[in-house]
């Protein structure tokens, strides 16, 4: 059973930074696509930053210049470096990750990021 665990959430003023992690319990190589997903209060879930294999990036456009997405293949670990915050991205973040051998994409518990105006 593969795992994600994220990490890096907490409270920041608009205009700070965050780093977000995501720790795969095996190698990243295995999955297609990993990427950080959000759900604010009382919205539907959507994709924030998605990074393919092939080291292919894509973004929401609410983030884009503010964010990146990149990996650390020794460590098995995605990351989402989050500038310029602003409380619009204020969510709940989610790591995910496609694998070939599923049909259902894995996800991690989430991790709250806060930001106040």
């Amino acid at each position: 059973q593969v795992r994600l665990v994220e990490s890096g959430g907490g409270s920041v003023q608009a205009g700070g930074s965050l780093r977000l992690s995501c720790a795969a319990s095996e190698s990243i190589f295995s999955f297609n696509v990993m990427g950080w997903y959000r759900q604010a209060p009382g919205k539907q879930r959507e994709s924030v930053a998605v990074i393919s294999s092939g080291g292919i990036t894509n973004y929401a456009d609410s983030v884009k210049g503010r964010f990146t997405i990149s990996t650390d293949n020794a460590k098995n670990t995605v990351y989402l470096e989050m500038n310029s915050l602003k409380p619009d991205d204020t969510a709940v973040y989610y790591c995910n990750a496609h694998s070939p051998r599923t049909t259902v994409p894995y996800w991690g518990q989430g991790t709250q990021v806060t930001v106040s105006s």
